[in-house]
């Protein structure tokens, strides 16, 4: 990563002199934006071409919110009298963008541990004990006021998923919108999904061995499955012992049930196929994140319905788990029918979503479903699609209008609204454009 959020170039030093540090929390707490005022409750988005991810889009058309929801979308909406009026004529307005892969509101500087609250774990302990950590929720550490939200939202992504890293099982990731006073404000859904990893991320908790990490994988489902079967039994301290903490085992059920995805970072296909594997003895519902060689197997994981979340943007091999990395990754596993959402898996750069998304079309992903999927797909696959990634009434009102293509590397917000609100567009990387766009001025501020 070249940018960690604060201007600081290098996010792989382990120590920050605290002499450097004290200026760039300064200007973090001076970059904080308070919330803006109330919105009228009534706001016209008008003259646009809508996108709507659910049909063709609609020429000259006119999205109607009221109190935060979608409340019509077409060519012939009647506007009441009072509505704020948003002048889209010229323009192309889509839903926000869905980021599926962050750590948005979890970390500030990479380089600085105490600003890191994705992880339980920061460094290597050891042992297995830790590898395995399902009760960790992240939500309780979202900080609404972290300056790497404002930097995101202001490139036309309002919606996120915000996840825990580390060990064998990270914990559990939550859906935010990426505005909102308070951590309960910028929750959409709570949690999303349990999250786990295998390859290389996940051999630790196996002894540095591939076929342990998917062996401990098992034993920790096997015992969250007997553990239901046995609460009272354990709560007399009349079972052996476990191999996860109680609120480990209570975490996991509702990802046995089924009623809780399971994510699963693999990006070689054979540890795609081993999550496969488990998944099918387990029946859980499974989802793929990062998947590099996911192309491999296509086929087979269309036909086992198994959703997969990839980054566009890597064609060269990082790891040895990597080697099979090409750019129209996306493309093929859409050909053979795979759902796919793109991602940056890069929190600090997650505004470059646009950017992934038209490298998908460029190497051969349709235009319409690259759209989707930073939209439509993603809602689905975290399963607030009810609620977000199209505009249709009763919709939240997330909605972006662009000065043209919203692929395409020159164009600009214009208009970001989050829940029928519009958004400052604002952020420290303007508020510093803004500064020093006048040398003079700059140099009159810091002779």
């Amino acid at each position: 990563m070249t940018n960690c959020g604060l201007g600081i170039a290098d996010c792989g030093l382990n120590v920050i002199p605290r002499a450097m540090l004290m200026p760039v929390v300064a200007l973090a707490a001076a970059l904080v934006v308070p919330p803006t005022p109330a919105a009228a409750q009534t706001v016209a988005v008008e003259g646009g071409r809508v996108y709507t991810m659910t049909g063709a889009p609609i020429e000259n058309g006119t999205v109607l919110i009221r109190d935060g929801v979608v409340v019509a979308v077409g060519a012939n909406v009647a506007v009441p009298a009072g509505a704020t009026r948003i002048d889209a004529r010229g323009k192309i307005v889509t839903p926000g963008f869905f980021e599926s892969d962050t750590h948005l509101g979890l970390v500030e500087v990479g380089a600085v541990g105490t600003t890191r609250d994705y992880a339980t774990q920061h460094e290597p302990t050891g042992d297995t004990d830790d590898v395995v950590q399902a009760a960790f929720n992240v939500a309780d550490g979202l900080n609404p006021n972290s300056i790497v939200l404002p930097v995101t939202r202001v490139a036309g992504v309002t919606t996120a998923v915000s996840r825990p890293d580390g060990g064998l099982i990270a914990g559990q990731g939550v859906v935010i919108d990426l505005a909102g006073a308070s951590a309960d404000a910028l929750l959409v859904r709570s949690p999303v999904a349990m999250f786990a990893a295998l390859g290389e991320d996940g051999q630790r908790a196996g002894g540095g061995a591939r076929a342990g990490a998917t062996l401990r994988l098992r034993e920790v489902l096997e015992d969250a499955r007997a553990y239901a079967r046995r609460r009272a039994d354990f709560e007399r301290g009349e079972t052996r012992a476990f191999a996860a903490s109680r609120l480990d085992l209570e975490a996991l059920q509702p990802v046995l049930q089924g009623r809780l995805p399971l994510v699963v970072e693999a990006h070689r296909a054979s540890d795609i196929r081993a999550a496969l594997r488990i998944a099918a003895e387990y029946d859980l519902r499974l989802v793929i994140l990062g998947g590099t060689e996911a192309w491999m197997l296509a086929g087979e994981l269309a036909r086992a319905r198994v959703p997969v979340i990839v980054k566009v943007l890597q064609n060269l091999p990082e790891s040895f788990e990597r080697l099979g990395a090409r750019y129209d990754n996306a493309a093929l596993l859409r050909q053979a029918g795979v759902q796919v959402a793109l991602t940056t898996s890069d929190t600090h750069n997650a505004r470059n979503l646009p950017q992934e998304a038209g490298n998908a079309v460029a190497y051969g992903l349709p235009y319409d479903e690259a759209l989707r999927a930073v939209t439509l797909y993603p809602a689905q696959i975290w399963g607030v699609a009810e609620r977000y990634g199209s505009l249709a009434p009763g919709k939240v009102a997330n909605l972006v209008v662009w000065s043209g293509d919203p692929l395409e590397l020159l164009t600009t917000v214009e208009q970001v609204l989050i829940r029928g609100r519009p958004v400052p567009l604002v952020s420290r990387d303007t508020e510093l454009r803004d500064r020093y766009r006048n040398p003079a001025d700059a140099r009159r501020a810091y002779p």
